[in-house]
């Protein structure tokens, strides 16, 4: 008697979304820009211990997600912040249900 059932495979999008969020760190940076982060050191000093070149190599992934847009300021000297799109604020409602999922 077989126990396996035969199932779909995992859909492209569930996929797509795994990809992005598997990625450690990933969900804490869009935790912190949730509430007002938007800058590298800003985000170092929300999240403690990460490297800083994980959080650069994260924060790219992001952006390249569509998640994240990296806007470069013209000021003295350049300044470059990581601001919500649309599709990173949407997915703000998943982000706190994990963490209230965690609390509990």
């Amino acid at each position: 008697m077989s126990r396996c059932k035969t199932t779909s495979p995992v859909p492209d999008e569930v996929r797509k979304a795994a990809d992005v969020f598997e990625r450690r760190y990933a969900v804490s940076i869009l935790y912190a820009s949730y509430h007002g982060c938007t800058r590298f050191n800003e985000f170092r000093q929300a999240l403690g211990e990460i490297p800083p070149g994980t959080l650069a190599q994260r924060l790219v992934e992001l952006e390249r997600a569509g998640v994240l847009r990296r806007d470069v300021l013209d000021a003295r000297p350049p300044r470059v912040e990581y601001v919500l799109t649309t599709d990173g604020r949407r997915l703000r409602a998943v982000v706190e249900a994990l963490a209230a999922w965690a609390a509990a």
